[in-house]
């Protein structure tokens, strides 16, 4: 069952964050280019943030897939997978993605692209050999929810963009500290060209920080939906209930996932932050468990089963 007003909300969210985008990398360009008097920096970073920004939007799923080393699956080599798959997306009323696997024993599965008319599904190939057919039915719809509540098009950009950020920062960091790309500015403009740089320097040290937190806060919030979208689906919370169970209870990290995609896992692939730690600590050290909850990927596992649980349907 699709959220109409989430999936307004993150269409909107989506243009807001290109837009945001361009903002602080022009304003970060036109900060250095004033202290190096050189208005060759800040064309180069209009243009460099513009063509990212393109380039997240249409591409941005192609290289997720290609850093995760995933593979398409013909309907031949597993037509129960393909059966599932349409099955759901029938009773969705949305259209068949396409269909990848990752080649990892470790059980997880992810869903990417910029709208439901090119989105993709990927799965381990260690979940397709762990779950049964209700419990893969379940992670199944789950993925599904991201994609016609249009999440994948939302956390799909961040991986490219808070990418493009951090690379930025540091390269305008390492431009300021070791001088170069023309003379700085002296005189009277002298004081106001070095307030200018220490805040360009401060926007470059957070924007990367700010811009992960975002990723991560958002990640966290949309897997609840999902959750709850997907049980409505297929009627039976259980499954994937069982689901999560079973991914979060095998402990090997999944070797392709990175920490710029780890977010798009329905679990989080390394196992190290998949919210108990932070529950845990929340419980035995108060303040400290919400700090360290803002860097976790996923919400609690055991939260996420807990909801499905309490489901009257």
């Amino acid at each position: 069952m699709l959220s109409y007003q989430y999936i307004s909300k993150n269409k909107r969210d989506s243009w807001i964050l290109i837009f945001s985008f361009l903002v602080v990398i022009t304003i970060l360009g036109y900060l250095f280019a004033y202290y190096f008097n050189n208005p060759g920096i800040l064309y180069f970073a209009v243009i460099f943030s513009l063509c990212s920004a393109l380039f997240s939007y249409y591409f941005a799923d192609s290289v997720t897939l290609a850093v995760s080393k995933a593979q398409p699956v013909e309907r031949s080599s597993n037509p129960q997978l393909y059966n599932i798959v349409e099955n759901l997306c029938i009773a969705a009323g949305l259209p068949t993605p396409k269909i990848y696997i990752i080649d990892d024993p470790a059980p997880n599965a992810f869903a990417t692209g910029r709208d439901p008319q090119h989105a993709v599904i990927c799965y381990t190939s260690g979940i397709l050999r762990r779950l049964d057919k209700t419990e893969l039915e379940g992670v199944t719809a789950h993925e599904l929810s991201h994609i016609g509540n249009y999440d994948i098009r939302l956390m799909t950009l961040v991986v490219v963009l808070v990418g493009t950020i951090t690379l930025l920062g540091n390269m305008f960091l390492r431009t300021s500290f070791f001088g170069g790309l023309g003379g700085r500015r002296r005189g009277e403009d002298g004081n106001l060209a070095l307030l200018l740089v220490a805040a360009g320097i401060l926007l470059a040290i957070l924007s990367p920080l700010i811009a992960t937190l975002i990723k991560l806060a958002v990640s966290r919030q949309r897997e609840y939906l999902a959750d709850a979208s997907g049980a409505l689906l297929t009627r039976y919370p259980e499954g994937l209930a069982r689901a999560l169970e079973k991914i979060s209870s095998d402990t090997a990290p999944l070797t392709e996932a990175n920490n710029a995609t780890a977010h798009l896992y329905i679990v989080n692939p390394f196992h190290q932050d998949n919210g108990e730690m932070a529950a845990q600590a929340t419980a035995n050290h108060g303040g400290r468990g919400w700090f360290s909850g803002l860097f976790n990927t996923h919400p609690p596992i055991a939260e996420r089963i807990k909801r499905l649980r309490e489901m009257n349907l």
